[in-house]
């Protein structure tokens, strides 16, 4: 039985979480109602929005779809999002295991070395030069192998390797397993929680990505969706579009708004459809990687 005061507490909690449940959950509702509802209505009307204006409409997803900028930044951020990961966890996982090992010698040195890097960096200036030293200005590598390894990442499948049984990896060993076959075949299945976590938090910074490839890209047709969201917001530059011959002179002003909000969505949309399936990994594997160490 709970007492009054713990009654108390848990219905400030629930009116607490609906709050920022409701605050979380409706930007995203009001973008995707407004991205079918009548364009008209959209431009003529601001504030809240509860259900589509008018009638609904797909016109501004036809639009947002047939633009090959769209098309071609989406293509672009589908290839930084699964190189870049692929990349980043198998960096991440062998420099974890290597890490791990206690016999490792100057492990404490090269950790402390690591640590320091992650709270003290070099920052913009000298990062844009060593880039542009290793030639790879206006290169899709340019944006995954700088940083093809987040500190952070690197530190909690580190601590979660530490809780690998010792006993499983010299029994691995003495039954002929080499290094490579104990990572690769034992200990990431074992801590397939946390090498899930990880790889979900990669490809979400590779999706959300748009700084740097603004600042190494100067061809556009090696722009990723966000880089192209972000002209659409910030530029109105929706004319490609609302040009004439897809729609009207007299409805490109009101069509500009709804393509915006559809932008927005096709750009948001697809990186939330992977969360349902890992959401079962996300306590579990964090919770390994940042008790123990």
């Amino acid at each position: 039985m709970q007492t009054r005061g713990e009654r108390i507490f848990s219905y400030f909690n629930y009116i607490l979480l609906f709050v920022i449940c409701i605050v979380t959950l409706y930007p995203l509702w009001h973008v995707a109602v407004a991205s079918i509802s009548d364009p008209i209505l959209v431009f003529a009307k601001r504030g809240f929005y509860l259900w589509p204006l008018g009638k609904a409409t797909l016109k501004g997803y036809s639009l947002v779809l047939n633009n090959p900028n769209i098309v071609s930044g989406f293509l672009n951020t589908l290839f930084y999002v699964g190189v870049g990961t692929t990349l980043s966890m198998v960096v991440t996982i062998l420099g974890a295991y290597v890490l791990s090992r206690k016999g490792l010698y100057w492990n404490k040195v090269v950790m402390g070395l690591i640590i320091f890097y992650m709270y003290f960096q070099g920052g913009l200036i000298p990062f844009f030069l060593m880039v542009k030293n290793m030639g790879l200005m206006d290169s899709r590598w340019a944006v995954i192998l700088p940083t093809v390894v987040n500190t952070w990442n690197l530190i909690v499948m580190r601590t979660s390797f530490t809780t690998v049984p010792d006993s499983l990896i010299e029994s691995a060993k003495l039954d002929g397993a080499s290094e490579w076959r104990i990572v690769w075949v034992i200990a990431v299945p074992v801590l397939q929680a946390t090498v899930a976590v990880i790889a979900l938090f990669y490809a979400v910074g590779r999706w959300n990505e748009w700084f740097n490839p603004s600042l190494f890209f100067t061809s556009k047709n090696k722009y990723p969706l966000q880089v192209i969201l972000r002209e659409i917001l910030l530029k109105n530059s929706t004319q490609s579009m609302t040009q004439i011959g897809v729609v009207g002179q007299s409805e490109q002003e009101s069509y500009r708004l709804l393509v915006k909000y559809c932008t927005i969505m096709v750009a948001t949309v697809p990186i939330l459809l992977v969360y349902p399936f890992l959401q079962r990994y996300f306590i579990h594997g964090i919770m390994i990687g940042s008790l123990k160490g």
